[in-house]
């Protein structure tokens, strides 16, 4: 991975941050800004259960659109503001068609999905992308080949997320845990 290139999840995780962040200030620019970083990343529907989850199609709990259109409501009046806006939303994307990819699951309080193992090369910097829909807290970990932690994000949060360069191609298996007392609704997204 270059030194000025940010990987794909990342992107993610940061835009989810950053429009919290806007939205915590009520600045639509900052909104914007998440919007258009999330744009960016192309993603694609895939079919997969963890387990004790289930599995649900439909839309990733937060678009760019409608990042855009919480921007939009923040701006009100601001002319210059609501032209960047538009100017975000019918702006191309850049990048390649095919992208990381994104399954969508409704896992129950305290229970955890474990996903079959995912194949990853080594030497290639490897993803995993976990984002709630805001009903409890989600905890992520990820265990190589041989059962062990490789790396986990445990905050009091929705939103988890890992990064790894595994030295050999192997399978890694992903779990997900509801740590809530509620359902939560959660992507789950991998390079």
């Amino acid at each position: 991975m270059a030194a000025d290139e940010l990987p794909p999840l990342r992107a993610m995780e940061m835009s989810r941050q950053l429009f919290a962040a806007g939205q915590a200030s009520r600045d639509p620019l900052m909104m914007a800004a998440a919007a258009q970083l999330r744009k960016g990343v192309s993603l694609e529907e895939v079919a997969r259960s963890g387990g004790e989850g289930e599995a649900i199609s439909g839309e990733a709990p937060m678009g760019w659109e409608a990042m855009l259109d919480a921007a939009r409501d923040a701006a009100g009046d601001d002319e210059a503001m609501l032209s960047v806006i538009e100017d975000i939303r019918v702006a191309g994307t850049k990048g390649v068609s095919t992208g990381p990819v994104y399954s969508i699951s409704r896992l129950a309080a305290k229970k955890t999905d474990t996903y079959p193992p995912l194949p990853y090369d080594g030497g290639k910097y490897a993803e995993v992308y976990v984002e709630g829909g805001g009903d409890s807290d989600l905890n992520l970990y990820v265990y190589d080949a041989k059962g062990r932690l490789v790396c986990s994000d445990t905050d009091i949060s929705d939103v988890a997320y890992c990064g790894w360069r595994p030295a050999t191609s192997e399978k890694f298996t992903v779990k997900v845990e509801n740590k809530g007392a509620g359902t939560n609704r959660y992507s789950l997204m991998t390079n």
